[in-house]
């Protein structure tokens, strides 16, 4: 192995892993690996040494979903309508609803879910984005296992639209109640989609390219 380089990386050795099953697949030329052109010879999926236009399509997607979150905030989530009545409430105005009515847990886990994982996943992007393009070989393993974890929670900010759905499922009394999804929603969900396509379309390997060249 080439054991000039400061940390050895599967860029280093030829190897080429694939995203589907994890396998090292050597490659002939690791520098230059036509999209599509090298298969993993255990599930068969395409190959390639790093995503094409990475840090371009999630610095675009991160973007967007920064915007969406502005509305998503902002907007009201859930329209309740009693005896003619109807109440707009956005998410932290729910959190504060459940806190008031001494249901904390459920507060901390909406709060937690859809404001706090949202507005760290896309904190972390924005991190991790910014010091891959500063070729910054600091902590490489520790921004990798931040990557891992924010894409494995990311997909838990779903769940106060899990609880929206339930609510305007079960509270149609006609007249009498009903919840009905708000325009926050509609955001809340364009967020939390766009930010699991811009961890996807992130790749971290990238992390390790400058590590490579510091010797």
């Amino acid at each position: 192995m080439n054991t000039s380089l400061s940390v050895i990386t599967g860029r280093s050795e030829a190897l080429l892993s694939c995203h589907a099953c994890g396998l090292l697949t050597p490659c002939s030329s690791p520098d230059d690996v036509p999209a599509g052109h090298e298969r993993c010879s255990r599930c068969g999926s395409a190959l390639h040494m790093r995503y094409t236009d990475s840090l371009n399509r999630t610095w675009a997607l991160l973007i967007t979903a920064v915007i969406l979150y502005i509305p998503a905030n902002l907007l009201p989530i859930t329209q309740t309508s009693s005896l003619g009545l109807t109440q707009d409430k956005t998410i932290m105005q729910g959190v504060i609803y459940f806190l008031q009515h001494g249901e904390w847990p459920i507060a901390v886990v909406i709060f937690t879910a859809s404001i706090l994982v949202p507005l760290l996943k896309m904190a972390v992007l924005l991190y991790l984005l910014i010091s891959v393009q500063r070729g910054s070989s600091k902590r490489a393993l520790e921004r990798t296992k931040i990557y891992r974890i924010i894409e494995f929670i990311g997909r838990w900010s779903m769940i106060d639209i899990f609880v929206v759905v339930i609510m305007v499922a079960l509270v149609q009394l006609g007249t009498l109640a009903s919840i009905a999804a708000g325009e926050g929603a509609l955001y809340f969900c364009a967020v939390v989609i766009i930010t699991m396509f811009a961890s996807a379309s992130f790749d971290p390997r990238l992390i390790w390219d400058r590590c490579e060249t510091d010797g």
